[in-house]
């Protein structure tokens, strides 16, 4: 299922599970710890006490009593040391102890704040990095919702050279209404009937599959489903692989399968992220879906650079495109 990046209060998040970064001694912290506790009630403190002293990267789990989620997870990440006592390794484990609590007692959704970022001192680009990773990780196996739910903007924060290089080609490619009318028609038309071309650099001769020129006519008038599922097919892999790499759940993919279905701008750009198309295949594809790209549109141009510098996974382009406010990729149900 799929993965979000939320800038909200984790107390008011809908999810089955939320995280407590919790401290090792049974009392009540500040931060994310004292928020939960007071929105809980007096119950949560005393199944804190219940749990007793948690080592760093250890997840228990208790009633969530007052809270909207079902259970709070309590974890301990690792406290910041300079980054030469296993801190990386630690704050790994504890988002994969936690994920794996949340599975086995049947939930479908959980929420984390970003873990030892506070108090404990974590530089948060990398933090936000090893929670992306550890939960990219676990999506790969197993059936969740994960929600990762940040503050406020001073809480998230990427890799300064590549926002840099993000804003630069913002900056050189980005038009402002005045030229809107004029660079329009010149940058963002497509051939409706251009084919889905296999890109040399990035894909083995032995995925690919000839057509014959019936097959090639045929596909002039394809739908987006079938367009689609023509170009899993070509490339040899499955739906699965497809699906988890556009952060669209099974049941959505099951929708896409139907000839009729008409998807959203962002679940086909997801899509066509998740099948590493260059940027002419990628507007082929979501133009037959009714969309193309505008120069005007702060979306549009984040997935223009990231396909032009070959960023297809599908993590990095949406914490690029939460930085700036932007929707997501995938389908978030």
């Amino acid at each position: 299922m799929p993965f979000q990046i939320i800038r909200n209060n984790i107390i008011d998040v809908q999810a089955d599970a939320i995280v407590n970064s919790a401290d090792p001694k049974v009392f009540i912290g500040l931060g994310v710890d004292k928020a939960i506790h007071e929105a809980a009630g007096p119950e949560l403190f005393i199944e804190r006490k219940r749990i007793g002293e948690i080592k760093t990267g250890e997840a228990f789990i208790s009633s969530a009593f007052r809270l909207r989620a079902h259970y709070v997870i309590h974890t301990v990440g690792p406290i910041w040391q300079g980054g030469t006592h296993n801190e990386y390794k630690l704050l790994e484990t504890t988002y994969l102890n936690s994920l794996e609590l949340a599975f086995n007692n049947k939930c479908q959704s959980i929420a984390f704040p970003l873990i030892s970022t506070g108090a404990f001192g974590f530089p948060k680009d990398q933090a936000l990095n090893i929670a992306i990773a550890s939960i990219k990780s676990f999506l790969t196996n197993h059936d969740m919702m994960v929600y990762l739910v940040v503050y406020d903007k001073e809480s998230y924060v990427l890799s300064k050279d590549l926002m840099d290089s993000v804003s630069s080609f913002i900056d050189d490619n980005f038009i402002d209404e005045e030229e809107i009318v004029d660079s329009y028609y010149q940058e963002t038309t497509f051939d409706a009937f251009e084919l889905p071309r296999a890109s040399k650099d990035r894909r083995s001769p032995s995925k690919k599959k000839e057509r014959s020129l019936d097959e090639l006519m045929a596909e002039l008038e394809d739908t987006f489903s079938e367009s689609l599922l023509k170009l899993i097919d070509r490339l040899g892999e499955t739906d699965s692989t497809i699906y988890n790499k556009a952060n669209i759940d099974r049941k959505h993919f099951s929708k896409i399968r139907k000839s009729d279905y008409h998807p959203s701008k962002k679940t086909a750009v997801a899509l066509a992220v998740a099948l590493e198309l260059n940027l002419d295949e990628t507007k082929d594809l979501i133009g037959r879906a009714g969309y193309a790209f505008a120069n005007n549109n702060y979306f549009d141009v984040i997935i223009e650079y990231c396909i032009k510098n070959k960023i297809y996974d599908i993590y990095q382009i949406n914490m690029i495109l939460f930085e700036y406010d932007q929707q997501l990729l995938g389908a978030i149900v």
